[in-house]
């Protein structure tokens, strides 16, 4: 909508310009004409001719000397008042629909004003809006919360805001005893919508300066001198600020303006006063430190007190339990002597009992192990019975299982007497070879070593063994192994 308002007056401005533009147009021709025919009567009718050039020759003709009084007197070409009048008509309607066309951005909102009947009732609110064009006007205010700040000390060296803003008024009052204090507040407001027409109609136009300001400096001039200067910097700093909170609100309210917040930033004292507050202060902390140290103090010798009190009961306590105890196991002896005498008595007994028990088991824990040695003993004799009876009939068993086998060797060597050469030869040394050759070879070269130890052989053969009467080698006999 905004745009088609910036088009519409675009449009009355092009309408009017145009309509200007044409009466101008009009007026430059003819002028332009009438100097060229005030040029052409004062030249010769050729020369004229020749001279006629761009939108004159469209418009005039060659003339004779004949009618050129005739010409002069025609009237020259008039200026369209009409179509200008129709175009600055026509320009007025698009200003006039422009003019109804109001537009309130955010954060703000309007009041309509009549040229006739003054403010209207009715806000304005962020939007488009329709308005009577030439009688009614729109003011526009700002509805965002917007703060208004003080400063407790004029600023030094420029002070550090924004370029171009002004630094904050200095607000400064009195208190109780006459000084002067220096206070840094900040207030938080906004306008009421509701009441636009009324603030329009009856507040400046600058609320925040010449309504806000004042306001506020009052109110806290007006309360200021209700406290002391150290109730105002220490203990009812808080009550000053909400009391001028109330009091600036209720204030305000009634213009229609509603306050969010009041701060109460910072205070500056006089430079003497805070000196000397700060002394104060200083002394007041060391009287409140040695006030401390003193209670401290106290609280530790009651301390000690108590923890003597308190050992002292611990002891008698402790002296009385044990005195009870004491008495309690000198009862509980004598009761048990009661009960011991006998119970000793029946121990003793059972001791001697016991004594007797582990006689008597000796006794035949002995007799037990006699009888045992009796009987390994003879078990003993009968083992070794049996272990030489098991001797003798091994040693019978092997001799006659030897005179069999030498009956046989005897009857081999008897049928075969070279064999015993072999044997001799066999057990000489494992490392002998022995090789077998016929006996009747005629060929071959040790017949004759053969035939001589076959003759020695069976010369020796023919002896007996002189324990049984058996033949046996002579080379058994003289090795003394048996065969």
């Amino acid at each position: 909508m905004l745009a088609l308002k910036y088009l519409l007056v675009i449009l009355g401005i092009g309408l009017f310009g145009s309509s200007g533009a044409l009466v101008v147009y009009d007026v430059y021709l003819s002028s332009q004409l009438r100097r060229l025919l005030r040029r052409r009567r004062d030249k010769t009718p050729t020369d004229a001719a020749g001279e006629l050039v761009g939108a004159a020759a469209d418009e005039a003709a060659p003339l004779t000397p004949d009618d050129s009084n005739e010409e002069f007197a025609r009237p020259l070409r008039p200026v369209r008042w009409g179509l200008a009048q129709r175009l600055s008509a026509a320009g007025v309607f698009p200003f006039l629909v422009a003019y109804t066309i109001a537009v309130v951005p955010d954060g703000f909102a309007g009041v309509r004003v009549s040229q006739i009947w003054g403010a209207r009732p009715g806000t304005l609110y962020p939007g488009v809006h329709l308005i009577t064009p030439l009688v009614d006007s729109v003011e526009l205010y700002d509805t965002r919360e917007q703060v208004y700040t003080t400063a407790a000390t004029a600023a030094r060296g420029g002070g550090s805001g924004a370029v171009g803003s002004a630094p904050p008024e200095v607000l400064t009052v009195q208190a109780r005893e006459g000084l002067n204090i220096g206070l840094a507040v900040s207030v938080r407001y906004r306008l009421d919508p509701q009441r636009l027409n009324y603030i329009h109609a009856n507040l400046p136009r600058a609320v925040g300066d010449e309504v806000v300001a004042p306001t506020v400096a009052t109110i806290y001039r007006q309360l200021a001198p209700n406290y002391i200067t150290r109730e105002i910097f220490a203990t009812k700093r808080e009550e000053l600020r909400s009391a001028a909170s109330n009091a600036i609100t209720s204030r305000l309210a009634s213009d229609g303006i509603f306050v969010r917040e009041v701060l109460l930033r910072d205070l500056k004292l006089p430079e003497e006063y805070a000196q000397g507050l700060e002394g104060l202060l200083l002394k007041e902390q060391e009287n409140e430190r040695l006030g401390t140290e003193t209670e401290i103090k106290q609280k530790q010798v009651k301390i000690a007190e108590l923890e003597a009190e308190a050992q002292k009961s611990r002891d008698v306590k402790q002296a009385e339990a044990q005195a009870q105890v004491r008495v309690l196991q000198a009862k509980a002896e004598s009761d048990s002597m009661q009960y011991t005498l006998p119970l000793k008595q029946k121990q003793i007994e059972q001791s001697k009992l016991e004594a007797q028990a582990r006689k008597e088991a000796t006794l035949q824990n002995a007799e037990a192990a006699a009888q045992a040695k009796v009987i390994d003993s003879k078990a003993e004799l009968e083992r070794q019975k049996n272990l030489s009876d098991a001797e003798a009939n091994r040693i019978r068993v092997t001799a006659a299982a030897d005179a069999e086998r030498m009956k046989f060797e005897a009857a081999v060597l008897k049928s075969n007497p070279m064999l015993i050469q072999k044997i001799i030869a066999e057990r000489l040394s494992d490392k002998l070879q022995i090789m077998m050759v016929p006996i009747d070879g005629k060929n071959f070269f040790a017949n004759d070593v053969l035939r001589s130890a076959f003759s020695s052989a069976s010369a020796s053969a023919t002896a007996e063994d002189p324990e049984d009467g058996t033949p046996v080698a002579a080379a058994q006999k003289r090795s003394g192994r048996r065969p």
